[in-house]
């Protein structure tokens, strides 16, 4: 069995998309990372070595969103993996959500996003 931590709706103001003025404008992104990892030696021995420090992943996300364009929603969301697995050795898998609500589309719509599963990769 594995576990989740999550992190829902955090908040950054970033610059990717495709089109020239969403470079330039910017505008907010909304990011949601549930991190599958066992979490029975944290509940057991009430020690934070022994899960994942949402602190850190939040600041680790925001470096990511707050930082170098990116095109595409994907991409944004492939980076946060990679960073994520290479800093916190117990996540088994990840799901992460990258919202952008205000996407420069003609017409009405509430939210547009892109899902990535990632497993960690093998050695």
């Amino acid at each position: 069995m594995v576990d989740k931590v999550e992190l829902k709706g955090m908040e950054f103001f970033g610059y990717h998309g495709c089109m020239k003025e969403e470079r330039a404008i910017g505008q907010r992104f909304y990011v949601d990372v549930a991190m599958y990892l066992d979490l029975a030696p944290a509940g057991h021995s009430d020690d934070l070595a022994q899960t994942v420090n949402y602190a850190d992943v939040f600041a680790e996300v925001r470096a990511i969103v707050e930082g170098e364009p990116f095109t595409l929603l994907e991409a944004v969301a492939e980076r946060i993996a990679e960073v994520l697995f290479e800093k916190h050795e117990r996540i088994e898998r990840l799901r992460i959500t990258i919202h952008k609500p205000y996407a420069p589309l003609p017409g009405k719509f509430t939210d547009a996003s892109a899902t990535i599963r990632r497993a960690r990769p093998k050695e």
